[in-house]
């Protein structure tokens, strides 16, 4: 899976969840480059793959079966070459143990996921917000 410029990379299994992300995203013309993995295994292969540019910014869903967020959360800060990629968690609350990890293993930002479409909609700006920063180089 060879791509040009990735600028997101939201890796993400619900479907629905994705969609939204990537509608809102688009609306508020937050990103043109942006790549769906529905899978943690496959991301860990994309992110590893000799071919592929890195993203500038990841959008990681912490509850995936297979290889879940938190893995490849660890494995991307333990790697000298991806650690300063940043990563925002996609978590269902604040209260749990993937919220807890993802802390300890220093994620750049937490998104709670809201059940409510237009709760959705505003912490997606909120991360379309941030990713104009991260994305906006510094004059000096």
């Amino acid at each position: 899976m060879v791509q040009g410029e990735i600028e997101i990379l939201l890796v993400e299994d619900d479907a629905d969840d994705a969609e939204l992300t990537i509608h809102a995203l688009k609306k508020h013309h937050l990103v043109n480059h942006l790549l769906h993995i529905d899978d943690g295994e496959k991301a860990l292969q994309y992110l590893y793959a000799p071919t592929n540019n890195l993203p500038k910014l990841i959008l990681l869903d912490l509850r995936m079966p297979r290889v879940d967020g938190i893995q490849i959360l660890r494995t991307l800060k333990a790697d000298e070459n991806k650690k300063d990629i940043p990563v925002v968690c996609l978590v269902s609350s604040r209260e749990g143990r993937g919220y807890v990890e993802s802390f300890e293993l220093k994620a750049d930002a937490y998104i709670v996921k809201p059940l409510d479409f237009k709760k959705f909609f505003t912490a997606m700006s909120e991360i379309g917000l941030m990713w104009k920063i991260i994305d906006t180089p510094v004059s000096r």
